[in-house]
């Protein structure tokens, strides 16, 4: 007796099994671009010259190259390892010995560093004279075969390989598509590096898998966002220092500003959006940025509705198919959503990673039961929407017996005339265990201590004002835009 055929998984990007005709949406880069058609003819020759059952590196610049090739992967069924451009030696180093890949794809001409020289290259093609006009695709891996292996910052320890399933993929940009209305008549502007989770899988693999069109803009500027968005496009991705640049234009540009005003959708992610700059765009725009939460591990676990209360400083609601809880420090749920609780978020779901490469230890770890813990703060208020006040590590402040988030200082903080920048960070006190720390970059003179103090006391709380004010030039930050508050010492 012959056994039934295992049933036909599901394409991840079913435009490019059938492009749609006439050609319309496009993946642009800058002044280069390529239709549907074009982009799976690339994509599918290269992906039958990967190496089956081997990882591939892909030089993660902000090209046409680097969506071919990880297409390519995905196609192939090969997990891709984004390296990011920026990567000093030691961690390259580390990524490359960790992953082990058979070879690196990257743009023709590119220059790759020295620790990728003992490395197979392969140049991905943009050009779709290069290739033949019809290129039967492969047939699609399974949802649990790896799609991406995502490195984390590396803040607490080397950087570890997150292992990315393709229903995770699939998941997440599905509940985005429910969440944001997002559909294949959207187009999408941003300048967010492919390294990432928010520019790579969201930026670039979700208008793909919509079938919308992608505008992309190498290099992020404020002018390069009004231009896409007088051409059409309706979805702006950034994070919070790109929407900081926007709010201190927009005021003063009101072609910006009208831009900005006829977007459908702009959401802000990978860090807090302080509220301030939220106001100062609502303000000039008469529109509200959305925000969403998620991580390396979970891809993405809340956002703020399109159609729904866009709610400044919170992320909104726990996306379709994501259970999400808040637990005290001991392991027990908090029941009760009153907005004041802190706890950290622990989420479930088929956005979740399978496991960190190579490390079962910090794999098991980081789970309670099947409940992932992000080691983020957050409170809840009674309808469900959720505020992160930040990481346990850097932004969870006890003092006086009290759990202090950062966040909120923060965003305090920024209400102050003559704050650019902010960060709040604790440092140990003989009296309350920790003291809240507050750390400006002022447009002129320093601000006196009392002053910023009383301003936090009368906005929150007293037990939340800073002891201590330091003031800088510049806040340290990541490639991502991220605070590196691990970097800020007394």
């Amino acid at each position: 007796m012959t056994s039934p055929a295992a049933p036909e998984t599901a394409p991840l990007f079913p435009a490019l099994h059938a492009p749609p005709t006439p050609p319309g949406p496009t993946l642009r880069f800058g002044d280069r671009a390529l239709e549907y058609a074009q982009v799976a003819r690339l994509a599918g020759a290269l992906a039958r010259e990967l190496p089956h059952g081997r990882r591939v590196a892909v030089w993660a610049t902000p090209s046409l190259e680097t969506a071919v090739g990880v297409v390519a992967a995905l196609l192939a069924g090969v997990a891709a390892v984004p390296l990011n451009p920026k990567a000093g030696a030691r961690e390259l180093a580390h990524i490359l010995a960790d992953s082990d890949p058979a070879l690196v794809l990257a743009a023709p001409g590119e220059v790759l560093p020295e620790e990728l020289a003992g490395l197979a290259r392969r140049n991905v093609a943009t050009d779709p004279e290069t290739v033949a006009e019809s290129v039967a695709l492969p047939a699609e891996p399974g949802p649990e075969a790896p799609a991406l292996i995502v490195y984390t910052s590396g803040t607490t320890g080397p950087p570890k390989g997150v292992v990315l399933p393709r229903r995770a993929l699939t998941s997440t940009l599905d509940a985005l598509q429910d969440a944001w209305g997002w559909t294949a008549d959207d187009t999408l502007v941003h300048g967010l590096p492919l390294f990432h989770v928010h520019g790579l899988i969201l930026g670039v693999l979700g208008p793909l898998r919509r079938g919308g069109s992608l505008v992309h803009l190498v290099r992020f500027s404020p002018d390069g966002v009004r231009r896409a968005l007088e051409d059409g496009a309706t979805l702006m991705f950034g994070v919070p220092t790109m929407y900081h640049r926007i709010a201190e234009e927009a005021a003063s540009d009101p072609a910006l500003a009208a831009a900005l005003a006829k977007a459908r959708l702009l959401v802000s992610g990978s860090a807090a959006l302080p509220v301030h700059d939220q106001e100062r765009i609502a303000a000039a725009t008469g529109r509200r940025v959305v925000e969403r939460y998620g991580m390396s591990e979970t891809l993405m676990n809340t956002s703020v509705r399109a159609d729904g209360e866009p709610r400044p400083g919170t992320v909104g609601l726990p996306l379709a198919g994501v259970a999400l809880r808040l637990v005290e420090d001991d392991g027990t749920e908090i029941a009760e959503w009153d907005g004041e609780t802190v706890g950290e978020i622990q989420v479930r779901g088929p956005n979740l990673f399978t496991e960190y490469l190579n490390r079962p230890d910090a794999t098991a770890e980081a789970f309670d039961g099947d409940w992932f813990r992000t080691g983020d703060m957050a409170v809840r208020d009674p309808d469900g929407y959720v505020r992160i006040v930040g990481r346990r590590a850097t932004d969870l402040i006890k003092s006086g017996g009290y759990k202090i988030g950062a966040g909120e200082i923060e965003n305090a903080l920024l209400d102050l005339p003559g704050v650019r920048e902010a960060a709040v960070t604790g440092e140990p006190d003989p009296d309350l265990g920790e003291r809240v720390v507050a750390w400006l970059v002022t447009d002129g003179a320093p601000l006196d201590e009392r002053e910023v103090a009383d301003h936090v006391a009368r906005q929150l709380a007293p037990h939340k004002r800073p002891r201590v004010v330091r003031h800088l030039d510049a806040l340290p930050r990541n490639d991502m835009g991220k605070i590196m508050k691990r970097s800020l010492h007394g």
